[in-house]
């Protein structure tokens, strides 16, 4: 049975925030802010984190502390390949595709036969793995990350305009959503939802659960890995901390307050926690006293802030306007 559709609210914010996404370069350009054009692709990249690891959270009931490894994975493959002169985008997606498809198989196929707290301190586990792995490469940077001498290239795409990367993290962006909402209802999505509920009565009606669940962990995966090959190119840095296991943290945090188990929350709360973020840590008030304590304190802040929205708005922002009556 189909479900019902939308609150008008809820397609109404959902509307309006990826046109507004839509228009941050234009918007930058028009008020002198090419900043904003940073800052909102790094919005984008950490959405389209979230959305990979809410495919396995929200939908899924999979409480993975290990995603980060993913972002570092699409990082590093980018990194490494360009150290050894290969610029081409193309071998960089194919190998860090490659290499994270490898990961998420082996990882999933061990992790999933637990559950609960044992799947979520396994996944830590792998990340803190492959973390301290990338810290004991000293070739390429070790602890301190290294630059990368030059972004992907794509042919004509060049990633070295700042507009064209953001619309290039756009189009992956809507992409996913589009693809993530064709997975969700279909019979695929179906059986991972009635997995979240009552895996066992999903394989006593016949379905091969754990061929499922991996199949979705390793699309979830995979989308890290994207997330990770634009932050590099990004930043044009890389480095193990984008693999700490605070960063899998920070996308759970983002996937929370958005909208747990809905395709938009994840990009609602990625927005939202990075603009808060970003307009605590550089609020000015004109009160020298009250500047020093917000500047030096922000991230508690964060915190309240936080604890607020998920007080108020109990099912995140996006959630709580899906879950209301039309």
């Amino acid at each position: 049975m189909a479900e019902p559709a939308a609150p008008r609210a809820a397609r109404l914010f959902a509307g309006l925030l990826l046109v507004g996404l839509a228009l941050v370069p234009v918007l930058a350009s028009l008020l002198g802010q090419p900043f904003w054009v940073t800052l909102f692709t790094r919005i984008l990249i950490f959405s389209l984190a979230a959305m990979g690891l809410n495919l396995v959270l929200g939908f899924g009931a999979m409480v993975s502390f290990g995603h980060a490894m993913y972002i570092g994975i699409g990082a590093y493959a980018v990194g490494i390949l360009s150290y050894h002169g290969i610029d081409s985008g193309f071998v960089q997606l194919a190998v860090a595709l490659g290499v994270g498809a490898l990961v998420a198989l082996a990882v999933g196929a061990i992790c999933l036969r637990t559950s609960g707290m044992a799947f979520i301190m396994i996944t830590l586990a792998f990340a803190q793995m492959l973390f301290f792995l990338a810290v004991s490469l000293r070739e390429y940077g070790g602890d301190d990350g290294m630059q990368l001498k030059a972004r992907s290239q794509f042919g004509l795409l060049d990633l070295n305009n700042a507009t064209l990367l953001y619309y290039v993290a756009y189009a992956l962006l809507l992409a996913v959503l589009y693809g993530f909402w064709r997975l969700v209802h279909s019979r695929f999505g179906m059986v991972l939802r009635g997995c979240r509920s009552n895996e066992r009565r999903m394989g006593s009606m016949g379905f091969p659960t754990l061929r499922y669940k991996l199949s979705a962990y390793v699309i979830s995966a995979l989308v890290c890995v994207l997330a990770g090959m634009l932050m590099a190119n990004l930043t044009r840095f890389v480095a193990p901390s984008y693999m700490a296991w605070t960063v899998s943290g920070e996308l759970i945090v983002m996937i929370v307050l958005g909208g747990l188990g809905t395709l938009i929350g994840p990009i609602a709360g990625a927005t939202a926690l990075l603009l808060v973020e970003e307009g605590l840590s550089s609020l000015k008030l004109g009160i020298p006293w009250l500047d020093t304590l917000v500047n030096q304190h922000w991230l508690a802040l964060i915190g309240i802030f936080i604890v607020l929205v998920v007080l108020v708005l109990k099912q995140g922002i996006y959630g709580w306007l899906a879950a209301r009556k039309a």
